[in-house]
């Protein structure tokens, strides 16, 4: 779970794809060498970043204002 701290970091978009990208290269470069052990961790940060710079991120603050919005529409 990311703290605030941890979204307001990553909120340029650029800074989320150099991670998760880091951690495919990473990931990638440990299966070729044939080190499952450090593969699989490395397989597992990646899908971590996926999920959570992807799938769960909020790109603006201001989410909790939107919904009250729509919902008086």
């Amino acid at each position: 779970m990311l703290t605030e701290s941890d979204r307001n970091f990553f909120r340029p978009k650029w800074r989320r794809v150099t991670a998760t990208v880091l951690c495919a290269a990473w990931s990638i470069l440990e299966w070729v060498s044939n080190e499952p052990f450090w593969a699989i961790i490395a397989t597992g940060m990646t899908f971590y970043c996926l999920w959570n710079f992807f799938y769960r991120f909020v790109e603006s603050n201001n989410t909790d204002e939107k919904s009250t919005l729509d919902e008086e529409k």
